[in-house]
């Protein structure tokens, strides 16, 4: 089976705790596994200012996942973001391993 690579990025409101933080990167790493997601590579990018203000806030914690997986695995893993109250934005990005490799 053939597995996509992806980039999500999310972010988190910018009163969550440390713990909070990290217990849904966990959950959300063993989702992507669970379903036969590999490769899963998180980055804290830490807390930044936001262009606009999203439901009343101004700044926000942003993390990003880059990981091969199905389709299904994204479908479940936005669904799962959208009624996560922590969670005030995310975007998921398919990468094309051709368009990433610069052949000469």
């Amino acid at each position: 089976m053939f597995l996509n690579s992806y980039e999500t990025i999310y972010i988190l409101k910018p009163d969550v705790t440390d713990d909070t933080n990290l217990s849904l990167v966990n959950s959300y790493k063993a989702l992507i596994k669970q379903k036969g997601g590999l490769n899963i590579l998180v980055q804290h990018r830490g807390r930044r200012h936001l262009s606009y203000n999203i439901t009343h806030y101004y700044d926000g914690i942003y993390i990003q996942m880059n990981y091969q997986a199905n389709g299904e695995v994204v479908k479940l893993l936005e669904k799962s973001m959208r009624f996560n109250e922590n969670i005030i934005r995310y975007l998921t990005v398919k990468h094309d391993i051709l368009n990433m490799i610069n052949v000469y």
